[in-house]
């Protein structure tokens, strides 16, 4: 049987795409385990699931590094001390560098409140409120040093009703989320996952179009692929 991939979690609040993780792990056949959570902020609540999970959770200061670089570094060192496999970014608000990217470049994903290419950056669902779009949702993307312009991975996509709020509009996007996340890290502890440049293949096959999550919470071909 393979080692399950190991992976490291950055976060930067309440971890709710983390616990997602967490709880998946229950299932022996998960292929996956999670090996350290990282975070800059002190008070986060992604620190205190991890410890009530058993997993190691370290926060480090921003403030206490006289450079972004700086403080990137020593996250970096404290991310490779648990020997991940996969890093993946659940909410971690920070931007990592170039230098920080490039050092994990094929092993980064980040999970983003849009439908990229479509609203990158902070505040995606006021944006497509503002938009008028019909359609919103998460998308899971490897990480590369542009922002939020990485290779997408799969997405997940709900409708945009009357009468919706930024507040209610993300919320809505979260529930879907959480499956989204750990059907991608499943892909990818299975091996049916890579990044290769600027493509993502998926069963060694190169993708134009993301993976959907289904109702199901399965990931499949989208209708219109």
């Amino acid at each position: 049987m393979a080692e399950p991939l190991r992976i490291a979690v950055l976060a930067s609040g309440r971890g709710s795409n983390l616990q997602a993780l967490l709880d998946a792990r229950r299932d022996d056949s998960c292929g996956f385990q999670i090996v350290g959570v990282f975070s800059d902020r002190a008070g986060a609540q992604a620190l205190e699931r991890a410890r009530a999970a058993g997993v190691p959770a370290i926060a480090l200061n921003p403030a206490d590094h006289a450079t972004r670089e700086e403080f990137d570094a020593a996250l970096c060192d404290a991310i490779d001390a648990v020997h991940p496999d996969l890093v993946v970014c659940a909410g971690y608000l920070r931007v990592l560098g170039d230098a920080a990217v490039q050092r994990h470049a094929g092993r980064i994903i980040n999970i983003h409140p849009s439908l990229l290419p479509r609203f990158p950056g902070l505040r995606t669902h006021a944006q497509a409120l503002a938009a008028g779009v019909a359609e919103h949702g998460a998308s899971v993307h490897y990480v590369i040093p542009a922002l939020d312009a990485g290779p997408v991975i799969a997405q997940a996509r709900i409708r945009v009703l009357a009468g919706d709020t930024p507040v209610s509009l993300g919320a809505r996007v979260l529930e879907r989320e959480h499956p989204l996340l750990v059907a991608c890290v499943h892909l990818i502890a299975s091996g049916r996952v890579f990044q290769r440049g600027s493509v993502v293949f998926v069963d060694s096959r190169p993708r134009s179009e993301p993976l959907l999550l289904g109702a199901d919470d399965q990931l499949i071909e989208p209708v219109d692929a």
